[in-house]
């Protein structure tokens, strides 16, 4: 468990840092270098999607040279690239480069990491772990949306490089953690194997079901840039959007460990089910709120959303991947929603511009009902993931 904890700290750290840049970009994009929404889209959309291209190679080689370490360290080292470039970005272009660092980097770190949350549960205790680590995450990056609502409260609107300098100090921090953590080294390398795409029909049901059913999800799941957009149209300053991104990240940690505990109990069925019912819920508040308390209590709503499901899907999958291919699948998972990340980013920005600033949170929050429909539908008749966590 000790290894979880500084795991949670490197994520803690890391997000820390990350999140004290990332609710201004949609902003500096908009306001400063006066990009529209499309293009916000375009941006995030090309950098998820070249980064998850990499998730599912880095999980792949960790898996078979058994160097989940050194893999996530270089991962998350790219953070420290990502903050630099922000600081001598002086176009959308700039801006692009940055973040396709940023993700590149965040799809070389994602499947070892994860791999390693997962060698270090407790049994049965999957979910609990993965809760843990979640916790910390999301601890970090709402703290890290505090200290820049702090600055750019007192410093104004000149502050944008300046909490891009500022947010380099906790990169170096979550790279320090690396120190304290030890690598299981049960599982001895494979040298020679065949490559897991070649056994795709051997792999478990209930993965493959889960895997489609992400990819769909992530179709009308776009880029959060939208969220906070939708908050500065309804009326929210730019430094009361920040805070507004704290509350999502605050409540999604607050709640990722109870989540991750009852995951244990009743199965991951019925959690992820849920979650994706409660983000149609909080997709349809965002498409037709007209004040600042349906904002908010959206961006409540969708911390619980991020609590119930991120950390639960993680730890179903780990469980029902092949043991010599936990990181394969976890990058899996992580690159089918990366490649969907592209066109969903781009068709909330379209949605956005010709149809109107309600019609991306529709669209989203049908594909998600549809996603939840499709889980329990087969869950149910073909007893595609287990009731509880067997």
């Amino acid at each position: 468990m000790i290894n979880v904890i500084f795991l949670g700290l490197v994520s803690f750290f890391a997000d820390l840092s990350s999140e004290m840049v990332y609710p201004l970009i949609p902003i500096y994009l908009t306001s400063v270098l006066g990009a529209t929404p499309t293009l916000v889209g375009v941006i995030e959309g090309i950098a998820e999607s070249l980064a998850s291209l990499l998730r599912v190679f880095s999980g792949y080689i960790s898996d078979k040279y058994n160097k989940k370490k050194p893999i996530a360290f270089l991962g998350y080292a790219t953070g420290l690239v990502y903050k630099i470039a922000l600081i001598f970005a002086g176009s959308w272009y700039g801006i692009l480069f940055a973040r396709i660092i940023d993700r590149l980097g965040k799809g070389i770190r994602t499947a070892p990491r994860d791999v390693m949350v997962s060698e270090s549960a407790d049994e049965n205790a999957t979910g609990k772990t993965f809760g843990i680590h979640k916790a910390l995450d999301m601890a970090g990056s709402a703290i890290g949306i505090l200290l820049a609502f702090v600055l750019f409260k007192s410093i104004g609107s000149d502050s944008y490089k300046t909490i891009f300098i500022v947010s380099i100090i906790p990169m170096v921090l979550a790279l320090s953690m690396f120190g304290f953590i030890k690598e299981n080294k049960e599982y001895k390398a494979v040298a020679k194997r065949e490559p897991f795409w070649k056994n795709v029909r051997k792999l478990d049901g209930r993965l493959k079901l889960y895997l489609l059913v992400a990819f769909v999800f992530t179709l009308g799941n776009s880029s959060n840039t939208f969220l906070l957009l939708k908050a500065s149209n309804v009326g929210f300053s730019n430094t009361d959007i920040i805070l507004l991104y704290f509350i999502y990240n605050l409540v999604a940690s607050v709640f990722a460990i109870p989540f991750g505990k009852k995951s244990d109990s009743i199965g991951r069925k019925k959690i992820l089910v849920l979650g994706y019912i409660v983000f149609a819920f909080v997709y349809f508040n965002f498409a037709f709120a007209t004040n600042k308390v349906m904002i908010v209590l959206a961006f409540i709503i969708y911390g619980l959303y991020t609590a119930m499901v991120v950390g639960v899907e993680k730890a179903f999958i780990s469980e029902i991947a092949p043991k010599d291919l936990k990181g394969t699948m976890l990058g899996l998972h992580s690159t089918l929603v990366g490649i969907a990340l592209f066109p969903a980013s781009v068709i909330a920005g379209l949605l956005w511009d010709y149809v109107g600033g309600f019609a991306p949170f529709v669209f989203g929050a049908t594909l998600s009902l549809i996603s939840a429909l499709i889980l329990q539908i087969r869950l149910k008749n073909s007893n595609a993931l287990p009731e509880n966590n067997k």
